[in-house]
């Protein structure tokens, strides 16, 4: 079959590679339909994530086709189209029974990471029970491959953890699939004020597309300025970083007002400063996570009653074959416009 192999920083190839097998009673074997990338493949690429070994196929997001089970999977048998978390789960040890799946003793973040992920034909889902998700008869496939990945990240690092409630201002730094997913499933909680930042006009007015009430761009260095400008000199109750670099996690320190909460999405490859000279005495939170997934079942029920329109994150499309063209499409975001790109393989 076909997969993209990361070979070492800076490093990928579309190889040819053995199809996956059953290795656990509690496998299943999924023929991808859909694929697409994510910004932690490009940190993969920069070498940010050292769990991620060169050989190992990329990918952590998609829908397919179950092509075999093991004796132990009771929920699903082969033909059944499925949903595949971006996070693996066994439902039994400690962390997964705190609803800390990302934390799971055998499971975790660990598609496209430490074993084989899903920008291939084929996949191996470990602990499949609770690891995939029955797709509806009618669902656009297209709009649930974002529910792999973006939309809970966005709403469980984010919205969830950043504490967005009604009348409440929030600002999101970085107008990117994350940041965008965050915007979608804030307005679930109908904050007064939504602030989208970026360096990216385009990024912004998606944005604002998508309901953001202002946008700031921040190519200037005045990007803190503009929002207390916005907020009457207050700052936002809810400060949620999307992107992953100091700069950023510092605006958020910026913006946040007295008892306010800085939520952090972002991947950060290098350290960022936290500045308890300015911050010690403001009640500030400061949380940080790792998608559960556990908002998934909800949000699949929302994008199905088309409360949110997930399918709008898509702006492009390729085939597997296509895919080296599409994570230059993807790198390449400020100027080819793309948000996600969607793999059909």
């Amino acid at each position: 079959m076909q997969a993209l192999v990361y070979h070492g920083p800076g490093q990928k190839k579309l190889d040819d590679r053995a199809k996956p097998v059953v290795q656990s009673p509690t496998d299943a074997v999924v023929r991808i339909t859909k694929t697409t990338i994510c910004g932690t493949d490009l940190h993969i690429l920069k070498g940010d994530v050292p769990t991620c070994k060169p050989g190992t196929t990329l990918g952590h997001e998609g829908v397919g086709v179950i092509d075999s089970v093991g004796p132990g999977v009771v929920t699903f048998k082969p033909g059944d189209r499925v949903l595949i978390s971006c996070i693996s789960a066994c439902g039994r040890c400690e962390y997964c029974r705190k609803g800390m799946y990302s934390h799971c003793t055998t499971g975790g973040w660990i598609l496209g990471n430490s074993i084989d992920g899903t920008q291939a034909e084929f996949v191996r889902i470990p602990h499949a029970d609770t690891s995939l998700y029955p797709i509806p008869d009618g669902a656009d496939e297209e709009a649930l491959v974002m529910l792999s990945d973006i939309l809970p990240t966005g709403f469980e690092c984010g919205v969830l953890n950043g504490k967005v409630q009604p009348g409440s201002t929030v600002a999101i730094v970085g107008s990117g699939p994350i940041g965008l997913a965050a915007l979608l499933t804030a307005q679930l909680y109908s904050p007064s004020e939504i602030i989208m930042i970026d360096l990216d006009e385009n990024r912004l007015a998606v944005g604002k597309q998508f309901g953001a009430t202002a946008t700031v761009n921040s190519t200037d260095g005045t990007a803190a300025q503009q929002v207390m400008a916005l907020t009457g000199g207050r700052g936002v109750d809810t400060a949620i970083e999307a992107v992953g670099i100091p700069a950023t996690f510092t605006l958020c320190e910026d913006i946040v007002t007295a008892g306010g909460t800085i939520a952090n999405v972002g991947v950060h490859g290098v350290k960022a400063d936290l500045h308890l000279e300015r911050l010690w005495s403001h009640n500030i939170t400061i949380t940080t996570r790792l998608v559960d997934t556990v908002s998934m079942p909800m949000l699949l029920k929302t994008v199905q009653s088309k409360r949110i329109d997930a399918k709008q994150l898509v702006t492009h499309r390729f085939k597997l074959s296509e895919i080296l063209q599409a994570y230059d499409t993807f790198d390449r975001a400020a100027d080819t416009k793309a948000l996600k790109v969607l793999i059909e393989a």
